[in-house]
């Protein structure tokens, strides 16, 4: 029998502590003396023959003390039905207290493009049931793919309505494009009508568990987990604001231990599954980018821009992190070495749109990808730009234009978050000129608000909109979340906004609807 502690060193030096949770050798809980499932559940990295579903033992919010640091034995069924009449699989998963008494179970043998409903339990503990879904088969062309999109949702800016209405809204999939926490901020419940200051900042595994479990505490936020699988990407504020590869903005000697906590506790609370790295320690370095096919009707390039990137250009002295800049100050933002994805997934997402087959190809990623100059293009190195997002990095978003024209990808869709405004976009080579048969428009952008988080005010919006004619409409007054609806002969998108965002039964409207019909890129107004 080999002992826990050398299982757990060889789990570690495998370059995997998930393995663990499958293959455990040692003694389990098989119950707890307090209802252990108050973070919900969740699923998610649907394929056609699998689906992820996860939850995380915690039956006190606010003290993660309170369950004993043994590992737990949970067992778990998915069913056809929500009854659990016709239950197709079950298995036990074991809750580590090294993975926070998180449960990932990757269920295979699935069939594709059909519901299931899927519970946990420990002992008499029973979880909430939630339903989620395959893929379609890859070959398989469906009438139609309803998918909601959302991003940074600060806790204390305002409650979790706009995740009331995804639940209500029944999509087959919901994409988050980042921010899922914010590293400041107190750990307590309450989402309060007006901003707080940010008591706390996050640096420490157990720090960032415990906002997570805050923020997965909502009942809104839950009841979204429980209605569709999620694909998910992070953005910075999962680890610190601003954060480029390796550096934050303190320029801290200690940032990338901040940064495997932060990976680590990310893992440890959303339903993904967890490749390799090769690092001694698993959460050095964790792949999150990925692709998933929705048969031949869309394929979603899910990508990472914060953990491969170089550093911002020109931040100010003593930092990192962003500013923003023109050329005549800044020579080093166009410098054709920088890269937002970093070599390797470079060339990963050029293979994937060369060999897809899609009607639609989505690249699913965190910031706003359209150029947008704060000042009149008179002259371009008069222009000034923000250097934290795509316009920090031209030439890295140039090379990603050639490798859209190359690979003749069906109809690219690029949908973005992380700038707390709606901006829908058209996306061309040449920004300053307009676009023309030798200019063309080669992708679509849509970029949704904010969940909660606060932004600038609209009058500026409207500046940047007129300064910039590829963006046709921008809006960033407006709290909520985008809503999809792709067919194999057009796409649409709907900007939806709420009524007020510091209310939970806060109502919500369409702000505006456009359409993108297939084989003619560029906003169209419905």
């Amino acid at each position: 029998m080999v002992s826990r502690r050398a299982f757990l060193q060889h789990a570690t030096r495998l370059g995997t502590l998930a393995a663990l949770a499958h293959a455990f050798p040692g003694f389990a809980a098989e119950r707890s003396s307090a209802y252990p499932f108050t973070l919900g559940v969740a699923s998610g990295s649907p394929k056609p023959n699998s689906v992820v579903i996860w939850t995380r033992l915690l039956p006190d919010v606010l003290n993660a003390g309170a369950l004993p640091a043994v590992p737990y034995k949970v067992r778990w069924e998915v069913a056809q039905d929500a009854g659990f009449r016709q239950i197709v699989t079950h298995g036990f998963c074991m809750a580590l207290p090294e993975l926070a008494h998180s449960v990932h179970v990757d269920v295979i043998g699935l069939q594709p493009d059909r519901w299931y409903w899927y519970r946990f339990m420990l002992g008499d503990a029973v979880s909430a049931v939630a339903r989620t879904r395959t893929a379609p088969a890859l070959d398989a062309m469906p009438e139609e793919l309803k998918l909601a999109v959302a991003s940074c949702q600060h806790w204390e800016y305002g409650e979790y309505a706009a995740h009331r209405h995804i639940a209500d809204a029944n999509p087959d999939l919901v994409a988050f494009l980042g921010d899922y926490i914010y590293e400041r901020g107190p750990y307590d419940l309450k989402h309060p009508v007006k901003p707080r200051l940010h008591e706390f900042e996050s640096y420490t595994l157990a720090d960032y568990r415990r906002r997570y479990a805050q923020y997965k505490s909502d009942a809104h936020l839950q009841a979204a987990h429980h209605v569709a699988p999620w694909i998910l990407t992070w953005d910075d504020h999962e680890v610190s604001n601003d954060y480029a590869n390796d550096q934050d903005e303190r320029l801290d000697v200690n940032f990338l231990e901040r940064r495997a906590a932060a990976y680590q506790a990310f893992y440890e609370h959303m339903p993904v599954r967890l490749f390799p790295s090769g690092e001694a320690t698993p959460f050095a370095h964790m792949r999150i980018y990925e692709r998933y096919d929705w048969g031949r009707l869309a394929r979603f390039h899910v990508l990472d821009d914060r953990q491969y990137r170089s550093h911002q250009a020109c931040p100010k002295p003593g930092r990192g992190g962003s500013r923003s800049v023109t050329d005549a100050e800044c020579h080093e933002r166009q410098d054709t070495t920088r890269t937002m994805l970093g070599q390797a997934q470079e060339k990963w997402l050029a293979r994937g749109l060369a060999n897809s087959v899609a009607r639609w190809n989505v690249l699913t990623q965190q910031t706003f990808m359209a150029q947008a100059s704060q000042t009149p293009l008179v002259q371009a190195a008069e222009a000034r730009f923000w250097t934290d997002g795509w316009d920090g990095y031209p030439a890295a978003r140039q090379r990603l234009f050639d490798d859209l024209q190359k690979s003749r990808a069906a109809n690219p869709l690029v949908i973005s978050g992380d700038v707390h405004t709606f901006y829908a976009a058209d996306l061309q080579r040449n920004f300053y000129q307009p676009a023309s048969p030798n200019n063309p428009v080669l992708a679509t952008e849509f970029c949704g608000t904010s969940v909660t988080s606060t932004s600038r005010p609209q009058e500026r919006t409207d500046r940047y909109v007129a300064l910039n004619p590829h963006i046709k409409y921008g809006r960033s007054d407006q709290r909520g979340l985008m809503l999809m609806r792709l067919s194999p002969t057009l796409t649409e998108t709907q900007f939806l906004a709420l009524d007020d965002v510091s209310r939970a039964d806060s109502g919500i409207r369409t702000l505006c609807r456009f359409v993108v019909e297939d084989g003619h890129p560029g906003v169209q107004l419905a």
